[in-house]
């Protein structure tokens, strides 16, 4: 069984995501953009052992703690897609954009790719690249759960915005329809922004990608 529990880091109010296996109780915490604090003490009170990073996009707001608590946990970051390797390295810039502190770049561990899995203990999340906001972004899925997590691809009423370096807003719409309401109505995703919905609700409302869209 998968566990989630959402930490609002950054003045962006990112939805930073703990998830973690019941029965190992270990977890991977996906896009920490910064309160590395906050996220330690979440991780503290729910009793579980962190042991990788994963990241959606490279966005500041969702990777700009990842860095840091990297190294002061002594875990891999995972993710996302190769193609958001010049957000990443340019970390420096959009915190000068953005106003927030400096932050750290870094090289992921491993670059994922549409089709990977990724593990928390036994449990494995299907890794799919949903390329529009930004050009690497991924979503990862628990077929079993019903659960996503799906960065700034989709939001309750809204998509991701896509007038950044290399965003397309028909490769966003074609990521959300084509990819991910395949998936079920019934899975409940977890946005990099404001409360959870399900693929069916915004598949029925969402006035950009719902039947009325």
């Amino acid at each position: 069984m998968i566990q989630a529990s959402i930490v609002p880091v950054t003045p962006f109010q990112q939805n930073c995501s703990i998830l973690w296996c019941e029965r190992t109780k270990k977890a991977a915490v996906v896009d920490p953009g910064g309160d590395i604090e906050r996220i330690l003490a979440a991780v503290q009170e729910l009793g579980v052992t962190v042991d990788k990073i994963l990241i959606t996009h490279g966005h500041i707001d969702h990777a700009g703690g990842a860095a840091k608590l990297a190294r002061e946990l002594g875990v891999p970051i995972e993710g996302p897609q190769k193609e958001d390797r010049f957000w990443i390295e340019g970390m420096a810039q959009q915190s000068r954009m953005f106003g927030f502190p400096d932050v750290e770049t870094f090289e992921p561990d491993r670059w994922l790719h549409d089709g990977d899995t990724v593990s928390i203990g036994d449990e494995r999340f299907d890794v799919i690249h949903a390329p529009g906001h930004t050009p690497g972004h991924v979503v990862f899925v628990h077929p079993g759960a019903r659960l996503a997590v799906v960065g700034d691809v989709l939001f309750a009423g809204s998509i991701g915005r896509t007038d950044f370096p290399r965003g397309d807003h028909q490769t966003l719409i074609r990521s959300i329809r084509d990819k991910l309401f395949p998936l079920g109505d019934d899975i409940t995703f977890i946005p990099g922004h404001g409360p959870t919905s399900t693929f069916g609700e915004e598949r029925e409302s969402n006035p950009f990608v719902g039947a009325y869209g």
